[in-house]
């Protein structure tokens, strides 16, 4: 820290920044805490660069880049800035709460056995502590906090009822559309066109003049517009069209198949206003299967980032976004990745993460019909006196995704918001037989209707999960309750993750109280700045062939 210190003798500003980012190179655990600082900081220089006429600058407010990496000082102020710099100082080393050691402190949980979700308020504490590994600054845009995601399904409409004005929208920076799907020669397509966008909902005309997209994209982008921390990405892919059809296996494996897979991309974006796409391969089947899976991702990136460059002249880089200095839209690139070692360990792990934004990790379905025995769908952690009830374990997974080299604020922690049950048995570890009703497939329910009538809640403090369990029926269901939620919560923050993410939407409360994503959002700091990422949407899609994004819903807004 001396030598940060040293830097209030400069007296200048991007001195300051320099500091900044020098702790949170070493400061690894706060790195996210420290990340605001520099946001502030950048948004102080850009006042004094505007408001402060005595300061002379030598290289403009955009060469910062250029100066970290030099390490030199390359501004002369005439005017006094040693206050300034210091009070922003003292902050930076408050939050790494250190002089010669940075760290952070681990804690145990003193959760017990609940039948009653806790209401908002201050977050348990995982049940174990975690040592977590400095995480190198990312090379895609900073993130500032941490992401909220969630899937939106074009099905949930029909029988489930969970139509787009059901989302919580002020609790999520992203929603990805389930699902799109791809022909052999990699031309991308909807999947439910009714439900995507021919539905008319209240407020839509029927007298509308032109070529208009209406149904569930219509309304996600009205509700981009509403709130302008919402991005909605399209997923493609999912279980039926990559694993029990394969269908992505075939565009994968030619440059010819990639490049037709990326342009079609591009062309979903340009027509119904997306703001980046989500790729759910499940799963490349060997090594080679997963170069190419990178190969296609860094298609996409490329020609994602060629059509941001011809938005950004075709609109007179229009600042839309409204993030600083950015002039072009960032399209968003993420992928669903497995929790099943078999399956990652065909995945590039070390070299995946380039073209991608953020790294959505599968953590749930990791026991279920298809085991002999019940076990937990979505622990942290193993059990040490039963093996067979946790096949899986979410820590371990993340130890071998950030060791090949995923930086673990990359790695969005994926929840689920329904319960994998397992009839007429004795407990986890315990033989069954079947798995009962669900709300609409067999052996699984909704977490909103959970626990059933004569179950009782627990939470298993060893192993990080939760569970009911009727003595009467002998029904075992593993999902994660509110309490169960809130604990993964602090994992997160504890593990500098990215973020959270959940399967999917209709599944949750509507009630602040008992809605798992509601939840874990306040206890990530809340939906705002303080606590979820924020990097406004793109509005601007000049050359959609439909009138109504092209136009940005005039009638509708």
């Amino acid at each position: 820290m001396k030598a940060i210190r040293n830097c209030t003798q400069w007296g200048s500003g991007i001195c300051l920044l320099f500091a900044a980012v020098t702790v949170a190179q070493n400061c690894g655990p706060r790195c996210r805490e420290i990340r605001r600082e520099i946001e502030a900081i950048q948004d102080a220089l850009r006042w004094i660069d505007e408001e402060l006429p005595y300061v002379q600058k030598e290289v403009p407010i955009g060469a910062i880049k250029n100066f970290v990496e030099d390490n030199t000082c390359t501004l002369s102020c005439r005017g006094p800035l040693q206050a300034y710099t210091s009070v922003f100082l003292d902050s930076i080393a408050k939050i790494c709460a250190v002089e010669d050691s940075i760290g952070i402190p681990t804690s145990t949980a003193s959760a017990s056995p609940s039948s009653r979700p806790p209401t908002v308020g201050s977050p348990p504490e995982p049940s174990r502590s975690v040592d977590p590994a400095p995480i190198p600054l990312p090379t895609m845009p900073a993130q500032e906090g941490y992401r909220s995601v969630a899937y939106f399904t074009n099905w949930g409409i029909y029988a489930r009822g969970y139509t787009p004005d059901k989302v919580p929208v002020e609790n999520l920076t992203h929603i990805l559309y389930a699902f799109g799907d791809n022909k052999e020669d990699g031309t991308v397509v909807l999947t439910d066109t009714w439900s995507d966008i021919e539905k008319h909902y209240e407020g839509d005309s029927w007298n509308d003049v032109g070529k208009n997209i209406y149904g569930s994209l219509k309304q996600l982008n009205l509700a981009k517009r509403r709130n302008r921390n919402l991005k909605v990405l399209l997923s493609i892919g999912g279980w039926t069209y990559t694993n029990t059809q394969k269908h992505m296996d075939g565009p994968a494996s030619s440059p010819e198949g990639r490049r037709s897979f990326a342009a079609s991309c591009v062309q979903m974006i340009r027509d119904f206003g997306f703001d980046g796409i989500d790729i759910d391969w499940e799963y490349p089947q060997n090594p080679g299967q997963g170069e190419q899976l990178l190969l296609l991702l860094q298609e996409i990136r490329n020609q994602m980032d060629a059509y941001a460059r011809k938005l950004a002249q075709s609109t007179g880089n229009t600042n839309e976004r409204g993030a600083p200095g950015e002039t072009a839209p960032h399209f968003v690139l993420s992928i669903a990745a497995p929790a099943g070692k078999s399956n990652y360990q065909n995945l590039p792990l070390d070299r995946l993460d380039g073209p991608l934004d953020f790294i959505n990790l599968m953590g749930y379905d990791f026991s279920g019909s298809w085991d002999a025995v019940a076990g937990h769908q979505a622990n942290l952690y193993p059990s040490k006196d039963c093996p067979q009830c946790t096949p899986y374990n979410i820590h371990s997974v993340i130890d071998d995704y950030t060791k090949a080299g995923i930086p673990a604020d990359k790695i969005v922690l994926g929840m689920p918001l329904y319960g994998r049950a397992f009839t007429n048995t004795t407990g986890f570890g315990q033989p069954y037989s079947g798995v009962g009703e669900g709300n609409w497939e067999a052996g699984i329910w909704d977490y909103k209707v959970l626990p059933k009538a004569g179950a009782v809640e627990y939470l298993d403090k060893e192993v990080g999960a939760s569970y009911s369990y009727d003595e009467n029926t002998q029904t075992l269901v593993s999902y994660d309750t509110v309490e169960m939620a809130r604990i993964k919560a602090s994992y997160i923050k504890q593990r500098n993750l990215g973020g959270a993410m959940w399967w999917e939407l209709s599944g949750d409360r509507n009630d602040t109280e008992g809605s798992i994503i509601a939840n874990v959002v306040n206890d990530l700091g809340g939906p705002s700045r303080k606590g979820l990422e924020y990097a406004p949407n793109w509005l601007l899609y000049p050359d959609s062939q439909y009138d109504n994004v092209r136009d940005g819903f005039p009638n509708n807004q």
